[in-house]
C-alpha cells in the first residue's frame, strides 16, 4: 500500500496531466462498472461495457506506471514531459474510440463492417504502434543509462519492456487473423469478466501477461532488493531467472492458444 501511495504522489507531482489521465480512466472504469448494470444490451456474448471497462483498468494502471518509471530514467524535463504526453493523448484517444464504439453496440476491435469502423479501427492501431516505439525506445535506454533505482530492478524494467513489446507482438497475430480465438469464432463461453474462451484457444491470454509484464518483474525486483540482503550479483541473476521464466510462461499461453486450447476448460 505504502508503494502505491507512492506511485501515485510521484506521478501527480511529476507529471499532472498524465496523471488526470490516468485519473479519467479510472472514471470510466466506474461508469461502466455503472454501464453494466443499466445496459442490457450483449456484444459477442457479453455485455457492451466490459470491454471498455477492462481496457480503463488496464490502460489506467499501464499509463501510471509509464509516469512513474519515466522519474527513473534520466531524462531532461523537456523529454519527460514530452513522452509523458505521448503515452497519455495517444491511449486516451484509444479508449475514447473503444467507449464510442461500446456506445454504439459495435465491435471497437477487427471491425471492417463499415468504412467508418475500418477507420477506427485502424486509427487505434496507429496509436498502439506509436506506444510500441516508445517502448522499444525504453528498452534501449534501460540497456545503456545509469538510472535511479538499484541494478536488479533496473534489470528487472529492461526485462519488463521487452516483455511488453513481446504481448504487444501477440497483439499484432490477433490483427493479423482479424479474431483473438483460435478453433472457433469470437464469442462463445468464457471466464467471468475477462470473457477469455473456455472452449478454444485465446491469444488474449499471452497478450494480457504480457502487458503486464513491465509491472510484475519490477516489482518482484523491489519486492527481492527490500526483503533479500544479498550481493547484487545474486539479486540480478534472481531476477533474470524470474523474468525468464515469466516469459517461458507467455510462450506456453500463446502456444497453448494456437492449438487451441483453452486456459481454463470449463
Amino acid at each position: 500500500m505504502r508503494l502505491l501511495k507512492h506511485i501515485f504522489s510521484t506521478v501527480k507531482k511529476e507529471s499532472p496531466i498524465l496523471f488526470t489521465i490516468v485519473m479519467l480512466h479510472f472514471v470510466g472504469a466506474i461508469v461502466c462498472v455503472g454501464g453494466i448494470f443499466i445496459d442490457e444490451r450483449t456484444l459477442a456474448g457479453i455485455n457492451v461495457w466490459i470491454k471498455p471497462l477492462k481496457f480503463c483498468v488496464s490502460g489506467g494502471i499501464y499509463i501510471m506506471t509509464v509516469g512513474f518509471l519515466m522519474t527513473k530514467y534520466p531524462y531532461s524535463k523537456t523529454k519527460k514531459n514530452i513522452m509523458n504526453n505521448i503515452v497519455s493523448w495517444t491511449l486516451l484517444l484509444e479508449i475514447g474510440i473503444i467507449f464510442y464504439q461500446a456506445a454504439r453496440g459495435v465491435r471497437s476491435h477487427y471491425n471492417q463492417e463499415s468504412l467508418f469502423d475500418g477507420l477506427l479501427f485502424a486509427a487505434m492501431g496507429i496509436l498502439i504502434a506509436i506506444n510500441v516505439l516508445q517502448m522499444i525506445l525504453f528498452v534501449f535506454d534501460a540497456a545503456r543509462l545509469k538510472m535511479k533505482v538499484a541494478k536488479p530492478i533496473q534489470v528487472a524494467i529492461f526485462m519488463g519492456w521487452i516483455v511488453v513489446i513481446v504481448g504487444s507482438w501477440v497483439g499484432g497475430q490477433m490483427i493479423g487473423q482479424m479474431a483473438h480465438n483460435v478453433g472457433v469464432a469470437d464469442g462463445g463461453e468464457g471466464l467471468p469478466i475477462l470473457n477469455w474462451s473456455t472452449v478454444a484457444g485465446d491469444l488474449r491470454v499471452a497478450h494480457f501477461f504480457g502487458l503486464h509484464g513491465i509491472q510484475i518483474i519490477p516489482l518482484f525486483a523491489w519486492i527481492l532488493v527490500k526483503k533479500w540482503k544479498a550481493t547484487t550479483t545474486k539479486r540480478v541473476l534472481t531476477v533474470i531467472v524470474f523474468g525468464l521464466l515469466f516469459s517461458a510462461w507467455i510462450a506456453y499461453m500463446f502456444y497453448q492458444a494456437k492449438q487451441g486450447m483453452p486456459l481454463i476448460k470449463l
